[in-house]
């Protein structure tokens, strides 16, 4: 709706994960580093933990497109699935068609693969992103696919990501044989202050922003920070709010006042007048760039 207003190609603050808009803080940084380093070395099991909305799936989606050609993925985004249908459908995203849906034939047919990966020299990786909603029995099915090794290193990968609860729930006095074979373990940070700034600044340039036709001033990226506690995804609720009322406004200076109403509109809190909802809907429909 705003994009023409302000000169961008794009929204610059959309909430899904687009690795093209990846801001590869020290915190993601050491995230990839941790996640390539694991997959290469062939260890095992790698554990990516972070609040709602720290960037994790972003990390996912960017590893995927960086990840060698001889390094063959899948990725499971929604996991609540029984133990085989887990299974099932692990074998499906590498492609795999089985003779049978059981439980046995899956595993047979999915070793038989990643024997196969092996004598290639490739790696299989298995990416789970928000592993903390698996049940004891998915994740104790997991571990056993660990179990599919040649004497020398393991021959499937596997990324267990989630929210801090999945630590917690790896800490179960069941799940303890699964947290011992855990070898690469990284909790992702939220951003600070003078990262939020690059951040806001890093998603405008992304979106083909201009200085002079869109800026946000220092004490509305403060306000940002303290209202975002440093999370990328409310980062991007706030300053899309800011955008829509800078453009209802028409101003292409995004200044604390601003980010206070969007803070509002964020949080169901906004009550506009009568006066001012009717004039900003008028503003909206008579602008040349309009979608209404």
């Amino acid at each position: 709706m705003y994009e023409a207003f302000y000169g961008l190609r794009e929204p610059p603050f959309h909430v899904t994960a687009d690795p093209a808009f990846l801001f590869l803080s020290s915190q993601h940084r050491d995230a990839m580093e941790h996640l390539d380093y694991g997959i290469r070395q062939r260890l095992g099991f790698l554990e990516i933990t972070g609040e709602v909305g720290c960037g994790k799936t972003t990390i996912i989606k960017a590893l995927v497109d960086r990840l060698p050609a001889s390094v063959t993925t899948s990725v499971i985004l929604n996991p609540r699935l029984s133990d085989v249908q887990l299974l099932e459908a692990i074998v499906r995203d590498f492609g795999l068609t089985p003779a049978r849906h059981t439980r046995a034939a899956l595993t047979e047919t999915l070793n038989a693969f990643l024997l196969e990966q092996r004598r290639q020299d490739r790696t299989a990786v298995l990416i789970i992103d928000e592993a903390q909603t698996l049940s004891v029995r998915t994740l104790e099915q997991i571990r056993l696919l660990s179990n599919l090794e040649t004497t020398k290193d393991k021959l499937l990968q596997i990324v267990l990501v989630g929210q801090p609860e999945l630590a917690e729930k790896l800490a179960e006095p069941l799940l303890r044989p699964l947290r011992q074979r855990i070898a690469v373990r990284y909790r992702i940070q939220p951003l600070g202050a003078e990262e939020v700034a690059a951040y806001v600044a890093h998603r405008l340039r992304a979106a083909g922003a201009v200085e002079e036709q869109i800026a946000f001033t220092p004490e509305a990226v403060e306000a940002v920070a303290a209202y975002s506690q440093g999370l990328p995804r409310a980062i991007n609720h706030v300053c899309d709010k800011a955008l829509l009322a800078g453009f209802v406004r028409e101003c292409r200076r995004i200044d604390q006042s601003l980010i206070q109403q969007a803070i509002r509109a964020v949080e169901g809190l906004a009550e506009p007048t009568e006066e001012s909802h009717e004039s900003d809907y008028r503003r909206l429909a008579e602008s040349p760039v309009s979608t209404i």
